[in-house]
């Protein structure tokens, strides 16, 4: 009897037994789809957070009032507060390096803006020139701030295109006064549609000068600075530069924390792999739940089918072939099961991606060759001690107890 035969007879008895092989399929078919779906799950938050920084802008150095202490790239969320304000001038000092290519000093608040009797509470971001180039942002209409004295609150704005559809209509706000607090400013530039980059959207906010927007919210520190260095190779130096000068206009003190992008997002991937790792371990359980299901199944099958077995034994059949044919039907049985659960893994992956396009859950390439590869060794691995029950029956009491 050779492996067609053996996997013939095998694939018989489970188009026989219709109940038994659909409840065993079924286990099997949860345990690897939710291991798709849940590996699929902690893949889209990683993307998203991942592309939420990148939106940022690229090959950043980001320097945060208060310090931080880092430790192998990783960020302690715990700020000491800064024992001096982070200054337009200490970003102005930033400035002077041959890798920078950008800096943006930023100070957010949020305001209610006001025109022709509408009026609606936005994000206001106090911001220079450079910040169009870093953020990627393009203009719709108008143009962006212009290069100007950093120190200097002028009263010019650009608006994101929400706040221009909500509050200027189909006419056009360029030369528009808008009343922004207590404050007027005149629209120069519309942002076009850049979507949501840090849960905030971009099409809803007011931008002004930094210096402005200093007057405005009463502060004398900058919520955050963003240098922009030439390449990548060139991160670390600019990192260093931008720590050492700042630390030298602050008279030595380290009160500030000065982080990479690269350093951020490598965080975040380490964290979210752990996590991805962690509910993949958690959606297996279910597949040794199914596994345990096919051997008690199959325990009871092989006492179903005594007499089957015993006759078997009388017309030849070793005990090695009576192991195939139970071993072979337990993985038939999950590969069978791992195949459906993959196909409903895929397919629920794919309409999350559909009704929620900002959640992309296509599970890694691994997470879906493990499943599957766990799945048939698991059944197998359950499936043995039946297989082995079933050889050692004595043909002549198999028959009897048949009877």
């Amino acid at each position: 009897m050779n492996s067609r035969d053996i996997f013939r007879y095998s694939f018989q008895s489970i188009e026989r037994s219709a109940g038994r092989t659909s409840l065993m399929l079924l286990a099997m078919a949860i345990g690897v789809a939710a291991v798709i779906l849940l590996t699929g799950l902690g893949e889209a938050a990683r993307r998203y957070v991942t592309n939420e920084f990148v939106s940022l802008g690229t090959n950043l150095v980001i320097v945060m009032p208060g310090k931080s202490e880092t430790a192998g790239g990783a960020i302690n969320a715990s700020f000491t507060g800064s024992t001096r304000a982070l200054t337009i001038e200490d970003a102005i000092a930033t400035t002077r390096h041959a890798n920078v290519v950008g800096v943006a000093p930023l100070v957010v608040g949020a305001a209610t803006v006001q025109y022709s009797g509408l009026e609606r509470e936005v994000p206001v971001y106090g911001a220079t020139k450079d910040m169009l180039s870093i953020r990627k942002w393009r203009m719709a209409e108008g143009q962006f701030l212009s290069e100007s004295d950093w120190t200097l609150a002028t009263s010019i704005c650009v608006i994101g295109s929400t706040v221009s559809e909500e509050l200027f209509a189909n006419s056009s706000p360029i030369g528009q006064w808008l009343r922004v607090g207590e404050s007027r400013f005149r629209v120069i530039g519309v942002i076009g549609n850049t979507g949501t980059s840090m849960g905030v959207s971009t099409d809803e906010v007011v931008i002004v000068p930094v210096a402005s927007a200093m007057t405005l919210f009463n502060t004398d520190s900058l919520f955050r600075l963003l240098v922009e260095a030439n390449s990548r190779e060139s991160i670390d130096s600019v990192r260093l530069f931008v720590s050492n000068t700042i630390k030298a206009r602050h008279h030595g003190e380290e009160d500030v924390t000065v982080i990479t992008q690269d350093a951020v997002l490598a965080t975040f991937d380490d964290i979210f792999n752990v996590l991805t790792f962690a509910v993949a371990g958690i959606a297996a359980i279910s597949l040794a739940v199914a596994g345990v299901l096919i051997m008690n199944v199959m325990l009871v099958a092989v006492s179903q089918r005594t007499a089957e077995v015993g006759l078997l034994k009388a017309v030849g059949a070793a005990p090695r072939q009576i192991l195939a044919f139970f071993v072979a039907e337990a993985a038939l049985l999950s590969l069978f099961g791992s195949l459906i659960g993959l196909g409903v893994g895929l397919a629920g992956s794919w309409i999350a991606s559909r009704y929620f396009p900002s959640i992309d859950m296509r599970p890694p390439a691994w997470a879906v060759f493990a499943g599957v590869l766990v799945a048939i060794a698991t059944g197998i691995a359950f499936g043995i001690i039946p297989a082995q029950r079933a050889a050692k029956l004595n043909p002549v009491e198999a028959l009897a107890k048949a009877k």
